[in-house]
């Protein structure tokens, strides 16, 4: 695990070592341990590197290959490395490390990019081909590490996060389309960013640079393609316990502590159990609490921690202490923070580092197997519909949730149903807080839209789930990864494996949407191995109780009354919000303009203390 960077001039300018390395550096972070780069002529690429497989200096960054033609700069794990052992060894190949890295670079002299469908991973790599004079760039299926990159003054710039590519001394600057879409979808999706000048590359795509400037993106994992192709699962339960146990086994793969970010749900839990069975010891396990009883799952994390007899830690970030994390997680994040648990996995992050560099964590599977309570509204639209129409009914206005089916239902066509779906404020919503707007123009979105109905014409549920795994999931990836790696640990996701991701995606959906809570095939698979209490414990997930947070702490308050009169308020966007007029309200006690709220205070606190860093 670690964080990549590099640059490419396509015009034969020699690359900056300075340049280089302050890029690199920017990034330590991602890598602690260790620290490499290399130059030569027009091309230099950089790496700092958190030690977890062979963590001796056999594993230094960049490769090179044994005849001094290929140089790799690799983010990530290969899960299975050790399964291409034996194919290595008959080739004649003697491998000098124990990394994946050796591995990974290996396969790529033997292949090419053919070899990518083979690897059981997550990872974003670099790789310079000194005789083609050509640059690949590589992230892996569901793009659980991340990979910018800016095409900026005859230059290619590429790096883990977007603050390296700014510490370059490409120009900060917000895009308009980005901006519309954070306030609209919550997040910004597809290969664009909330920044002009730095894109993304897409989960499952590899760029080729040529030294002539010649640049072509190719998307070598088709989701779609791998679900119409799958075979039938004769036996979707077998199928699910095996995979999901392997998945779970192979990202034990560590010459370093491994723990659990365990939220006491069924998740995390359900992972924490396959350790047990696959009777793995002394497992630590790490856990956010809440003082608020209606946002703690804390009791039940501890309780099967006990059982197991494996180790607990939890910690309660609150007052002081998240406000702190707010500022450091907004960093991390490159962007505004939006799902607004972004401190609390910040600082459970930075308490496991102490003991372990690399949590195991429950994310996707609410996207994989729909365990969201929003999928199902999806079931029967004639029921929204008619939803629709109960403006007067006062529980519906009182009650939280209910209050959101109720603005949700008031979405006319199913196209736009599947695409707010994973938001809290809707297009009628956006055009009555914030003047009439037009919604931003994302192809990406709708190109995933059009793939979701070919695959699913019959159910807008199924629609759901398709998108979110390309959009709203990759928004948690992003986040996960940029907590966790805030603090020196790698996060992996044991339910991202992809042979779990095709072939969920094949399954009925009584084996989905069944029960209470979704998730039916991971629930009947663990009902014999978890403790009733979590099985039957409502879904909480990790929220926060941000109105309480923000009136009840001074340097809160503080902020609200810097906020007040924040400059984010000269943004095109928003020139019809009146700052002081919304912290009244906030100080009134009206929880109801909350949702709104949110998106602005954090956009106001990364201004204040992101973007101003890289004017």
């Amino acid at each position: 695990m670690c964080g990549i960077n590099g640059i490419l001039h396509l015009n034969n300018k020699s690359v900056d070592e300075n340049q280089l390395l302050k890029m690199r550096d920017v990034l330590e972070h991602r890598g602690p341990d260790d620290a490499g780069f290399f130059i030569d002529k027009n091309i230099g690429l950089g790496h700092r590197r958190l030690s977890i497989i062979d963590t001796s200096s056999a594993g230094h960054q960049p490769f090179y290959s044994e005849n001094g033609r290929y140089i790799l700069v690799f983010n990530g794990e290969i899960y299975n490395y050790k399964d291409f052992y034996p194919e290595l060894e008959n080739k004649g190949i003697k491998l000098k490390s124990g990394s994946d890295t050796e591995v990974l670079l290996k396969l790529y002299e033997l292949y090419g990019l053919d070899m990518l469908p083979r690897l059981n991973g997550m990872f974003a790599f670099a790789i310079w081909d000194k005789e083609e004079k050509k640059l690949v760039l590589v992230r892996d299926r569901m793009g659980v590490k991340p990979l910018y990159y800016s095409l900026y003054h005859n230059g290619l710039y590429f790096a883990s996060e977007q603050k390296a590519l700014f510490a370059a001394g490409i120009p900060i600057q917000i895009s308009a389309n980005g901006l519309e879409e954070y306030f609209f979808n919550r997040f910004v999706t597809g290969q664009d960013t909330l920044y002009n000048h730095v894109n993304k590359i897409l989960p499952g795509h590899y760029m080729t640079i040529h030294e002539n400037g010649n640049t072509k993106t190719t998307k070598w994992w088709n989701l779609k393609e791998e679900i119409q192709n799958h075979n039938t699962i004769i036996n979707p339960k077998k199928w699910f316990e095996e995979t999901f146990f392997e998945s779970v086994r192979l990202r034990m793969v560590s010459d370093v502590p491994v723990g659990v970010l365990l939220s006491g749900g069924l998740d995390s839990c359900s992972i924490l159990s396959s350790l047990y069975h696959q009777d793995y010891k002394n497992i630590q396990t790490f856990n956010i609490g809440f003082s608020e009883q209606q946002h703690n799952e804390s009791h039940l994390a501890k309780n099967i921690t006990d059982e197991y007899n494996y180790q607990f830690n939890s910690i309660k970030v609150e007052g002081d202490l998240l406000f702190d994390n707010l500022l450091e997680s907004t960093y991390f994040q490159d962007e505004p923070i939006m799902h607004l648990n972004e401190p609390h996995l910040l600082a459970v992050s930075k308490l496991a580092n102490s003991k372990v560099k690399v949590l195991l964590s429950g994310e996707g599977a609410d996207e994989l197997m729909g365990g969201y309570v929003r999928y199902k509204a999806l079931k029967s639209p004639s029921l929204l519909k008619a939803i629709s129409y109960l403006n007067h009914l006062e529980y519906f206005n009182k009650n939280p949730r209910y209050n959101k089916l109720l603005r949700y239902s008031k979405i006319k066509n199913n196209s736009d149903l599947i695409l707010f779906n994973s938001t809290s404020i809707y297009p009628n919503d956006i055009n009555n807080f914030y003047g009439e707007k037009e919604q931003p123009i994302n192809e990406y979105r709708y190109q995933i839209l059009r793939d979701a109905k070919e695959l699913y014409p019959k159910s807008l549920q199924r629609q759901a789930l398709y998108f979110d795994q390309h959009t709203y999931m990759c928004s948690l990836l992003d986040r996960n990864d940029r907590c966790t790696m805030g603090a020196s640990i790698e996060c992996r996701e044991p339910f991202l494996d992809q042979r779990l991701i095709a072939g969920l995606g094949t399954i009925n959906n009584n084996l989905l949407f069944s029960g209470k809570k979704g998730k039916y095939i991971l629930k009947s698979t663990m009902e014999n191995k978890l403790p009733k209490e979590i099985l039957n414990f409502r879904k909480i997930g990790l929220s926060s109780p941000w109105e309480n947070y923000l009136l009840s702490n001074s340097k809160f308050k503080s902020e609200l009354q810097e906020f007040a009169k924040s400059e984010i308020f000269n943004m095109p966007f928003l020139e019809n919000i009146n700052g002081k007029k919304i912290v009244e309200q906030i100080e009134k006690g009206n929880k109801e303009i909350i949702p709104y709220i949110l998106p602005l205070f954090m956009l106001h606190i990364w201004q204040k203390n992101y973007f101003k860093k890289f004017l």
